[in-house]
Parts: structure tokens; C-alpha cells; sequence
């Protein structure tokens, strides 16, 4: 295929995700792994994997992160650039607008009720692509392990989030030397 038409496919395809996306990041990952894994394959889940793991552990916004790395895989520096310029797109229009019209949108109730339903439909959307991902990410016993640990200490405890992604890359990179035993027995 073309690699101007690629980018092109890319630029539409991640302004179509950034507009009609609600819920943050993982329902975002979650349309990008529909249309550049199931429907194009232009990508593994594996990759999606991979690229999330990284997108989550590097500064600023995960999602962004996510589009480079997305966009680098499939048409190199350009598609990286304009996979980023085209998720961001809708939502700088989106903001500019809502801050031009905020006094009067601020207080309206219908506004109100129909974010409240926005909300309500993000968390399937993010335990569908967690399920689907799974086979992918979960790799042995030990991946379980840090799984659930991780999941306990998020869950109970006030740490810094990014020093538990820390700790649990730090474990992965032993087990994956082959330093600690991946069995668990």
C-alpha cells in the first residue's frame, strides 16, 4: 500500500477514534486495537501490548504515547506525527469549544444527565479490551503474580502508582533474564 495513503487511512482513522472515543485511554487502546489489529492488521496484540506497557510508563499523556508508538509501527515518523496530530485533534476542537460556551453549558442539567450515561458505558468498554488483552499480557505464572499484587496494592494503599509500575518492570526484567524462576513453585 501507499505510504501516503497509509497515512492518510492512519490520520482518519485516529480523528474518527478521537472524536467518537469516551472514557480516557484504555477505551481509546481498545478502538485503536479494533481497527489496526482485528480489522486492518496492521498491527499484533502483541504490539498493542507492548506499546501500552510503554505508553503507560513514559511522561505525559498515555494515550498520545500510545498513538506514537501506534503510528511509528505502522508508517514510520510521519505516521507517528500524524497519528498524534489526529488524536489530539477532536479533542483540542472540543475543548476550545466547551470553554467558549462554558458559562452557559456549566449549570445545565440535561449536559449534566448526559455525561452521567457517557460515563456509565466507559467501564465495559474498559473490561472488554482488559479480556481481550489478557492472553496477550499474561504470560506465565509470574505475570499473575504481579498481576494481583499490583491490583492489592493500587487498590489499598496510597503509592505512588508510578513507583509500582517501577517495581513491577524491575520484577519483569528479572524473570525475563531468567533470574528468577517464571514457575513459581
Amino acid at each position: 500500500m501507499d505510504k501516503l495513503k497509509k497515512i492518510g487511512i492512519i490520520m482518519i482513522t485516529m480523528f474518527k477514534i478521537g472524536a467518537f472515543t469516551f472514557g480516557g485511554g484504555w477505551s481509546i487502546i481498545a478502538q485503536m486495537q479494533n481497527e489496526f489489529v482485528d480489522r486492518r492488521g496492521w498491527m499484533s496484540e502483541e504490539q498493542i501490548v507492548d506499546y501500552m506497557s510503554l505508553a503507560k510508563s513514559f511522561p505525559g499523556i498515555m494515550i498520545i504515547n500510545m498513538s506514537v508508538f501506534c503510528g511509528y509501527a505502522m508508517a514510520g515518523t510521519l505516521g507517528a506525527i500524524s497519528a498524534a496530530v489526529a488524536l489530539s485533534a477532536p479533542a483540542l476542537i472540543a475543548i476550545a469549544v466547551v470553554t467558549y460556551f462554558y458559562a452557559s453549558l456549566r449549570d445545565n442539567y440535561y449536559v449534566a444527565k448526559i455525561l452521567n450515561g457517557v460515563r456509565s458505558v466507559v467501564v465495559p468498554i474498559i473490561i472488554s479490551a482488559s479480556l481481550r488483552l489478557k492472553d496477550t499480557a499474561m504470560k506465565g505464572k509470574s505475570a499473575l503474580v504481579i498481576l494481583l499484587i499490583s491490583f492489592l496494592i493500587c487498590v489499598f494503599t496510597d503509592f505512588n502508582k508510578a513507583l509500582i509500575v517501577a517495581v513491577a518492570l524491575a520484577v519483569g526484567l528479572f524473570i525475563w533474564r531468567g533470574e528468577v524462576n517464571d514457575d513459581l513453585s
